[in-house]
């Protein structure tokens, strides 16, 4: 594929890194390597990534694959995010709110004192949610998250709706970015349902990864020019489909330019020009 051409720092606030490359060919279909996304971003224009690590098997918990993505980003135009897991179902039926009632921890389970030494070390730069997935983490799990401060990228969607979203991680204080603008896949309501959420949450952003609706991105920064987010979703698609998409809307430059860099770089420092590979 060819290189982009553009004139725009572009920063990437949602794209995974997996540092098995086996479990990405078994699960995924598609074999990435650090190598190959650090590439793809090359031809994408993007200089710098947020990258989190997929999901694991269940059972299995994030603290080796979160190390070896913090591993793998070092000397590379990435920057890595602890992906969290928890015991609580995410849902919000009645058997949900029954059985997490009943949910305690497992060894597996991100505890406080993991988000605590998360938070201390330097190769990391936020957090990823994908309670879908993962399980949401307990009420002291996402306390700690709250002492640290660090901003926080949640997947959601249908299994995970905005609303849910508001009812349990906007009710802590720190920024938190809604993959998606919260409907993923290619859910036109529940992405308006996350845009009128922006009004009522300040520390909310949303990411434009797999939102193909022009119209609701080009709403998103003509409403809220400050909390949209440039996201490609790599490697599940290329990011030169994400730039582009972004780079057509008809919103004026100066928009464009915030989508693409000036907002992720409040939101997440590590991705401040300063810190450019």
């Amino acid at each position: 594929m060819l290189e982009l051409e553009h004139g725009f720092r572009v920063v990437d606030v949602h794209a995974r890194l997996d540092p098995d490359d086996g479990a990405v060919v078994a699960s995924r279909g598609r074999d990435i390597t650090p190598e190959r996304l650090q590439r793809e971003m090359h031809q994408a224009g993007v200089v710098q990534s947020a990258v989190a690590p997929g999901p694991r098997p269940a059972g299995e918990g994030y603290l080796r694959a979160n190390n070896a993505v913090a591993r793998l980003s070092v000397d590379r135009p990435f920057r890595a995010m602890a992906r969290l897991n928890g015991p609580r179902d995410p849902g919000d039926s009645p058997v949900s709110r029954l059985r997490n009632l009943a949910a305690a921890p497992e060894d597996h389970h991100t505890d406080p004192g993991d988000v605590e030494q998360y938070a201390y070390d330097s190769r990391l730069h936020g957090f990823v949610l994908d309670p879908v997935n993962d399980g949401l983490p307990t009420e002291a799990t996402l306390e700690q998250i709250e002492a640290a401060g660090e901003p926080v990228l949640v997947h959601a969607g249908r299994g995970y709706p905005p609303r849910a979203v508001a009812d349990t991680v906007l009710s802590y204080d720190f920024p938190t970015i809604l993959s998606s603008f919260g409907g993923y896949p290619l859910d036109r309501t529940l992405m308006d349902e996350a845009l009128e959420l922006l009004d009522s949450h300040d520390d909310l952003y949303l990411d434009t990864a797999f939102v193909r609706f022009r119209d609701v991105l080009e709403r998103g920064l003509l409403e809220h020019p400050d909390r949209v987010l440039f996201g490609s979703g790599a490697p599940d698609t290329h990011p030169d489909v994400g730039v582009m998409e972004v780079l057509t809307l008809d919103v004026p430059e100066d928009l464009l330019d915030r989508a693409l860099s000036k907002n992720a770089a409040r939101v997440i420092e590590a991705l401040a020009p300063g810190a450019d590979a």
